[in-house]
């Protein structure tokens, strides 16, 4: 039988979709795809597993481990004809001569599908990005899970004050859901999980610092749910600093554009994102400050009738949304599934439809019964909103499996106000206060 060059992929009579990218878009538009059985479909990503990304910071606070929230993409295509999964990374597009190079070789495909999601932005800040840490990947929050554990360890053995102060300073840049949501859980750790654990350190002394450089929490969301969610950090002891923008950052203090700055040994940045392009594709597919690709109300990047980009990579403008559509899980799964469907109306000579964003609302949750929704033109916030919150991530998490397992933890931590995965699997770093001290 003959194969696509190098990646062991079968000939087809099919028209071949490669799709690289297993997010919330790669994945759902593999799915639908795979249903039909027009096409052969080749999912390529760098990892082996999804990533349900709005719960990564419950694994990087010891709530839930990193099982809870992927799922193998090998499951997507099990025993499907036609239908391929390969574990690489995808260096650069040919769309002359419909090829994809990878760091495994080469694919050919018909139609081409970009789901490369969205990376942490810096905003050209190389400082910060040398000595900050941030939570996109598994892997990263396990490094946050580390690095808190790390420096409780630490605190509780040095004399010296300073050092220890700075090991029980918790900074995060950003007052986005990401950030709202990890520097409340941090805040639910040191109010119920560290009294017991570390019966020798003074709560007291243990700080939280969410930094946000516009003049509200939660931007994107409404002033309403902005307040709501102010009140809540604040009542878990959260300090908020608003119109405070990090410059620098170089391992130990935090320095910023107000006469405050921030001693700590954990900077968590989580202050914006930016698009992941792939190599090949004409500079004008992106757009420039967004690094996107701009695509057509079909999510075809332009200049390309056979090459589509959806979810965070795809910068569609319109009326409503001039900058694009947010950068969240449901833009990417709608235009993932609407997508499969526009490529089954090209097979079959059909005009395409236009995509309509259905903007089922915005959420965020702070800790323990509290959370803030907008849903159309109505907030809301309390433990009607946590239920909420806590009943639409379940639901979207792939696999029953998971579901089950997370919703066990969140029981298991609700009733007994503990956190059951507060282990150091993997250390993140060397101790520096010993460092320091042999110095």
């Amino acid at each position: 039988m003959k194969t696509n060059i190098l990646m062991n992929i079968p000939t087809s009579n099919l028209p071949t979709i490669a799709i690289i990218g297993g997010g919330f878009a790669g994945m759902n538009v593999a799915k639908k795809l795979i249903k039909l059985q027009k096409f052969q479909v080749v999912l390529i990503d760098k990892k082996n597993y999804h990533t349900f990304q709005p719960l990564l910071y419950q694994v990087s606070t010891s709530s839930l481990e990193p099982d809870s929230i992927a799922y193998p993409l090998r499951k997507v295509i099990t025993k499907k004809k036609n239908a391929f999964f390969r574990l690489a990374e995808v260096t650069s597009i040919d769309a002359e001569h419909t090829t994809i190079f990878s760091d495994i070789g080469e694919l050919k495909y018909d139609y081409l599908v970009i789901s490369t999601g969205s990376k942490t932005n810096f905003f050209g800040n190389d400082r910060v990005e040398d000595n900050a840490i941030w939570m996109k990947t598994i892997p990263q929050a396990l490094n946050i899970r580390s690095l808190i554990l790390e420096n409780l360890e630490q605190a509780a053995i040095t004399q010296d004050l300073e050092v220890r102060k700075r090991l029980l300073n918790f900074v995060i840049a950003g007052a986005g859901p990401t950030g709202v949501e990890l520097s409340g859980a941090i805040a639910e750790v040191r109010n119920n999980v560290i009294p017991r654990d570390y019966p020798d350190l003074n709560v007291s002394e243990i700080k939280i610092h969410l930094l946000e450089g516009l003049d509200r929490v939660l931007p994107p969301m409404s002033e309403k749910a902005s307040r709501k969610a102010e009140k809540f950090l604040k009542d878990l002891g959260v300090e908020i600093h608003l119109n405070t923008m990090v410059q620098d950052y170089d391992g130990k203090v935090v320095k910023t554009n107000t006469d405050k700055d921030f001693n700590t040994e954990t900077f968590i940045w989580s202050a914006g994102v930016t698009g992941s392009p792939v190599k090949g594709l004409n500079a004008s597919a992106i757009a420039e400050r967004a690094n996107r690709y701009n695509v057509n109300v079909f999510n075809q990047v332009d200049g390309y009738e056979n090459v589509f980009a959806i979810g965070d990579i795809a910068l569609m403008k319109s009326k409503d949304y001039p900058r694009g559509h947010p950068m969240v899980a449901q833009p990417a799964i709608q235009q993932g599934k609407h997508l499969a469907k526009n490529l089954e109306r090209l097979l079959n000579n059909q005009p395409l439809k236009p995509f309509n964003y259905n903007d089922k609302g915005t959420m965020a949750t702070i800790g323990r019964n509290k959370a803030v929704v907008d849903l159309n033109k109505s907030t809301f916030g309390g433990f009607f909103a946590w239920f909420i919150w806590m009943f639409v991530h379940l639901w979207f998490l792939v696999g029953f499996r998971n579901r089950i397992i997370t919703f066990f933890n969140w029981t298991y931590s609700y009733i007994n106000y503990d956190r059951a995965a507060r282990l150091i699997i993997r250390p993140f770093k060397m101790h520096k206060v010993e460092m320091e001290h042999k110095e």
